[in-house]
């Protein structure tokens, strides 16, 4: 096996998935819209931005809840995001007494008020408890962006705002998925703090 030429494919097949995103004109305005959707949240709501997911997923929801309520370019105020799963006890606790396709929208349930953001992360738009994230809230009146793969799943169907990577490949999804976080979280600093 050459592992340079592997190290390289796999560079590449992350440069091919990003320059679809940039060729597609749909995609890149859901992703100008949900920032807006963000910055009126946090300006005229005095709301908060949720997040969830499962596994890398879950990273990238604390990675990016943690740029927006700490710092991202500018020492600035903090902003209210949250990864909802970033409490052991809750989750083990409603996953034991429930079941863990409940630990999200329990969370969902007692965070989310109208005009808050939940944004929910899964690469196959099908994890039952993303999805019953979503339901709830829906229900309470939440904007709901849902990030996923190219086809979506559940979540495209649930969701306001759907950020559909191009790609069917779950580490090539989950890199674009970092990238349009902080992208978010650039765009959301700017027009709050410009």
């Amino acid at each position: 096996m050459d592992h340079i030429n592997f190290i390289k494919e796999k560079i590449q097949a992350s440069i091919d998935v990003k320059t679809l995103i940039m060729s597609n004109t749909v995609l890149l305005e859901t992703i100008l819209k949900v920032a807006e959707e963000i910055v009126n949240t946090y300006k005229h709501n005095d709301g908060k931005v949720l997040f969830c997911g499962n596994g890398g997923s879950a990273a990238d929801a604390q990675h990016i809840a943690a740029e927006l309520s700490g710092r991202f370019y500018t020492d600035r105020e903090p902003l209210f995001a949250e990864a909802l799963h970033v409490n052991s006890s809750y989750m083990t606790a409603v996953a034991n007494d429930y079941s863990y396709n409940e630990v999200y929208s329990r969370m969902v349930k007692a965070a989310g008020r109208k005009g808050d953001v939940l944004i929910a992360i899964s690469t196959s738009g099908n994890s039952a408890n993303v999805v019953k994230a979503i339901e709830e809230a829906n229900k309470r009146g939440m904007i709901t962006v849902g990030m996923t793969g190219e086809k979506g799943g559940k979540m495209k169907d649930l969701c306001k705002y759907i950020i559909n990577v191009p790609s069917n490949d779950t580490p090539r999804i989950q890199e674009s998925h970092i990238l349009i976080g902080h992208i978010l979280c650039e765009i959301v600093e700017s027009r709050m703090f410009s």
